[in-house]
């Protein structure tokens, strides 16, 4: 069973934002903050983030992570939608999904876990951290016009990102020590970059989440932000192993500057 979050704001909390498959390097910071001696005990996380965030809740360690979004293919014909208004029918992850936890339940993780959604009937967010887990899993990461929204209690959610791509909020009075990954970084392109709808829409929403997220970094006591990752589209195929490994290598060179800093102020 989950433990509850107490009073003490003595807890590390890891907030993971959204990213599409650029999320798949939020597992190799999880490693490096493991080899560095640093368990998070508390997460936060949206779309891509909530999931990999989700998974590290469960118990999974990062070789199970990376081995999961690897062998988990998501444009497959079948799952395209019908009769919804999305391309892919977000319904048919739940079984894939499901496999990954013993229990469809936040409160069966081993740690505390906030999920970041967007209520498309409120037109506001929605963070969920009890009850059911796979649905709040997959309105996560429900992006409009790609993935069809999902039904909750009545109401319909989608991407968390649209409101809240980097949800530190429900960390802060809980946790002294806050860990942030952003995994969408902002460079500036060439008019060759953007020869596709997809493209275009794709850089809109970036630039629309970037800065109320960049403002929150802020919040946190460490930030880890992996240059390179700019290369790599939200749905770019079979390119998980070269993200993990730049997630990877960027956290050693991001925690090796926060932890000397630490010793400098002790």
């Amino acid at each position: 069973m989950k433990a509850e979050p107490s009073d003490s704001k003595n807890h590390i909390g890891l907030v993971l934002s959204g990213g599409g498959i650029r999320g798949v390097a939020h597992i190799g910071v999880i490693r490096a903050l493991e080899e560095a001696g640093i368990f998070p005990d508390m997460i936060a996380g949206t779309s891509a983030g909530a999931l990999v965030g989700a998974l590290y809740a469960a118990g999974k360690s990062w070789q199970e992570m990376l081995t999961f979004f690897k062998e988990a293919s998501i444009f497959r014909i079948s799952n395209f939608a019908h009769g919804k208004p999305g391309l892919i029918n977000s319904d048919k992850f739940y079984e894939l999904y499901r496999s990954q936890f013993m229990e469809d339940s936040f409160e069966h993780l081993k740690k505390p876990l906030f999920i970041a959604t967007c209520d498309l009937m409120k037109g506001r967010e929605k963070l969920f951290s009890k009850g059911p887990l796979i649905k709040a899993l997959l309105a996560s990461a429900a992006l409009p016009g790609v993935f069809s929204p999902i039904e909750i209690n009545g109401a319909l959610y989608a991407d968390g990102g649209i409101l809240n791509n980097f949800p530190v909020e429900p960390l802060l009075p809980l946790c002294s020590t806050i860990w942030g990954v952003y995994v969408n970084p902002i460079e500036e392109l060439i008019p060759e970059d953007l020869d596709s709808t997809r493209q275009v829409v794709e850089r809109a929403f970036h630039l629309t989440t970037r800065y109320p997220s960049l403002r929150k970094l802020k919040s946190c006591t460490h930030i880890i932000c992996p240059a390179g990752l700019s290369a790599y589209a939200t749905f770019s195929i079979n390119a998980e192993q070269e993200i993990f490994e730049l997630g990877y290598r960027e956290a050693i060179k991001s925690l090796a500057i926060s932890l000397a800093g630490a010793v400098q102020h002790t």
